[in-house]
């Protein structure tokens, strides 16, 4: 049965909250309470789930014992948490992929212990020392991935695809992140890279948002749409004010609500549900109460965006011709 604006699952992004407290101790040694009081601002700012951002809270670094005291924090607070987004941790970086591997499958093991249905990595790195200077990081320009490298590409396509088998033993999706100049940073690359892994549960997580703030030429968002959700099993969404004086060279970005920036949403979701797009929805916002920002985006989709009774699809057209089967989403049943 397919979902609706009533009951589809939306989960808030933790971006906003920080993984360190006031007094230098990192969140994951901090009390319970420190992670129900994160829980209930979720919960008051109108959420029923959370994706559960590794900025903040790490549970692939969390024993079996606090996994547990983790669990019951979410619970106590009435949140759900079907998702682990893991950021930065990218499993080709040349100093760091050993450890970054295997913080990822001790990701999915968190994940199958807290319950989660979908687990996202990426390819993207730490921000560098001169990206962190910048009020908006992605103003200058972060790690690249080699450009036709085979052997770099070959590295991605077997740590993931390890990585989803493990994923599809506790019948967990995985979900790759696009981000820029990552092989995950084009639409056409990014559909390539999920081909190559080929296994049913390992999808992308089309971040246009990602791609769309960058300060300079990008594709168009209607045709990375079109490329990547048939291949989509999660959802990252967040949106940019975005201007271009192409002949000046000048492009300027800023954050957004859903509703005002440059990607149109409602047209997407079309698009989406047209090819049978059923999975979880992450609603993301960089800057100010960054919270009750996600918490409005999730209010427009619900409102103007998503169908309203079971088996409407907006704007339903096919799956064009040739394209793989959509990658299969979450069993999530409830908001």
């Amino acid at each position: 049965m397919a979902y609706t604006a009533e009951n589809w699952p939306i989960t808030a992004a933790l971006l906003q909250f920080p993984g360190v407290d006031a007094t230098g101790q990192h969140i994951n040694d901090a009390d319970a309470s420190a992670w129900i009081e994160v829980f209930q601002e979720v919960k008051d700012a109108g959420f029923s789930n959370a994706d559960l951002t590794d900025s903040w809270v790490r549970p692939g670094d969390l024993s079996a014992a606090r996994l547990k005291e983790f669990k019951a924090a979410a619970e106590h607070a009435g949140i759900g948490i079907p998702v682990i987004s893991a950021i930065r941790r990218s499993v080709i970086d040349e100093s760091k992929w050993e450890d970054n591997l295997a913080y990822s499958h001790r990701t999915i093991d968190a994940a199958a212990a807290l319950g989660c249905e979908v687990v996202s990595f990426g390819l993207h790195q730490a921000l560098t020392a001169e990206q962190q200077k910048q009020l908006w990081f992605w103003t200058v320009q972060g790690h690249t991935d080699p450009v036709d490298d085979k052997a770099t590409w070959n590295k991605a396509v077997s740590r993931l695809r390890e990585l989803g088998k493990h994923a599809a033993e506790s019948g967990i999706l995985l979900s790759l992140e696009m981000y820029e100049d990552t092989y995950l940073g084009t639409a056409d690359s990014s559909v390539q890279l999920v081909q190559d892994i080929d296994l049913a549960n390992v999808g992308l997580n089309p971040d246009l948002g990602n791609l769309v703030r960058l300060h300079r030429p990008i594709e168009d968002w209607r045709e990375m749409v079109a490329k990547t959700l048939p291949y989509s099993n999660y959802w990252h969404v967040k949106n940019y004010i975005r201007d271009e004086n192409v002949a000046r060279g000048s492009y300027v970005t800023m954050p957004a609500p859903m509703e005002s920036g440059l990607i149109s949403y409602r047209e997407a979701f079309k698009v989406a549900l047209s090819v049978g797009y059923q999975g979880i929805i992450c609603t993301e916002h960089y800057g100010g109460d960054g919270l009750s920002v996600t918490a409005s985006n999730q209010a427009y989709l619900r409102s103007q965006v998503l169908p309203k009774t079971d088996g409407y699809v907006l704007g339903a057209s096919q799956v064009a011709q040739g394209r793989q089967e959509p990658a299969p989403a979450s069993s999530l049943s409830a908001v």
